[in-house]
């Protein structure tokens, strides 16, 4: 789920929450690290809560309507929604009810309103509209009719921006990977799948967790070492001038330089530029790759750059 730039967003946050020392308090922010990586995968599990409720207030209100209908005149409405191969799959999966246990998550409970103001904004919509023309459907336009209202009824609702953002200030950053995250596995779902397509890890592998804590930790080691190369490099700059952003995320580029010998030097670069153009100033990324070629080119002429593997320099 997550990748190597949004690991490395996390690790950002973490610095740049620290107090800046050296050693004091490793632990403490491996630990705030390390959370911060897991509620990724809560938000992830809040989403798909969200929508299983949406489909549970759904045929609850087919079944109220239809005791109606059938006293009246013993029609029956369409079942589309509520019959919807992709939302039964969700709403019947017993993984991610104990995913969800597991984790103590229970976020619409007592916030039920949200999960009405979607509702309400689904069955209100043209999507859905277009959707119910027809009184049957394939799992292929099932698909693509959750695939359409996540995309525009769930996943740029403001108001569930909103919920999420006070809920936990990191998941700021966490919703656009988690709402594409869905798409994907939405796009990959087949009817044969299983309980745990819906359920991924939220690292691809070991290595990734890794990376992150050891990113964390050489960079906290190396502070001062690293703020000092920073300086030499930036001798006509005024250091107030240089943001406390910009300042981590360089540290953090010159620790990959040197404690990662397998992490070619274009990646951390483009990596962090990218990062920057994102969560610092507009002119940013053009003042970090300068400083970041300038240290790179004097690694070069004194053999400093410890890269292995073909075409990591």
């Amino acid at each position: 789920m997550l990748n190597r730039r949004h690991i490395r967003i996390k690790v950002m946050q973490t610095l740049y929450a620290s107090n800046r020392s050296e050693s004091e308090d490793i632990k403490h922010r491996e630990s705030f690290l390390d959370h911060s990586l897991n509620s990724t995968y809560d938000l992830y599990l809040s989403l798909l809560s969200l929508i299983i409720e949406v489909h549970k207030k759904a045929i609850d209100r087919y079944e109220k309507s239809q005791r109606l209908l059938s006293k009246k005149n013993g029609t029956q409405s369409n079942r589309k929604f509520i019959d919807n191969e992709v939302l039964v799959f969700l709403s019947n999966n017993k993984a991610i009810t104990e995913a969800l246990e597991k984790r103590k998550l229970n976020p619409w409970y007592l916030d039920f309103e949200y999960v009405d103001l979607t509702h309400k904004a689904i069955v209100e919509s043209d999507i859905y509209e277009d959707y119910l023309s027809t009184p049957d459907s394939t799992f292929k336009e099932d698909k693509q009719f959750f695939i359409n209202i996540f995309e525009d009824i769930i996943a740029p609702n403001d108001k569930l921006y909103d919920y999420f953002e006070d809920k936990k200030l990191t998941w700021l950053d966490d919703i656009p990977v988690v709402n594409t995250f869905i798409l994907k596995l939405v796009r990959k779902f087949k009817p044969n799948a299983s309980e745990q397509h819906f359920l991924p890890n939220l690292f691809k592998d070991s290595d990734d967790r890794d990376f992150a804590m050891e990113l964390l930790r050489k960079t906290l080691l190396n502070q001062s070492s690293l703020s000092e190369e920073i300086a030499a490099k930036t001798k006509n700059w005024d250091s107030e001038r240089i943001t406390q952003i910009d300042t981590v995320l360089m540290q953090m580029a010159i620790c990959e330089f040197q404690k990662f010998p397998s992490i070619p030097v274009k990646v951390t670069i483009n990596e962090y530029l990218e990062i920057a153009k994102e969560y610092s100033t507009p002119k940013s990324s053009n003042f970090i790759n300068g400083i970041l070629d300038k240290i790179v080119k004097e690694y070069k002429d004194k053999n400093q750059l410890n890269k292995v593997g073909r075409g990591l320099m």
